[in-house]
């Protein structure tokens, strides 16, 4: 099963608030130890607030994407509603 993300914006600290079609919400951080590789470019603050959604998933100008079925159960299971990646 999918769950689409629809809609994200930027909060304070690395951080992106994310809400999915069937109204689970939260927050992700982004940790800056996650940020290697192809994921290297999101070190830079700014390129993490430019955050979009093309098909149900997070994605950026770049190419790079989040996957919504793992922030979605993550976020779910955890009863702060949050999910930091490291």
């Amino acid at each position: 099963m999918y769950w689409d993300v629809v809609d994200v914006h930027p909060l304070k600290d690395r951080e992106l608030a994310v809400t999915f079609d069937e109204g689970v919400n939260g927050t992700i951080k982004i940790c800056k130890s996650f940020c290697t590789g192809v994921f290297k470019p999101l070190l830079d603050d700014s390129v993490i607030t430019k955050a979009k959604i093309k098909q149900g998933a997070i994605v950026w100008e770049n190419g790079l994407d989040l996957a919504p079925d793992t922030l979605y159960k993550e976020i779910k299971l955890n009863p702060d509603k949050y999910y930091k990646i490291t």
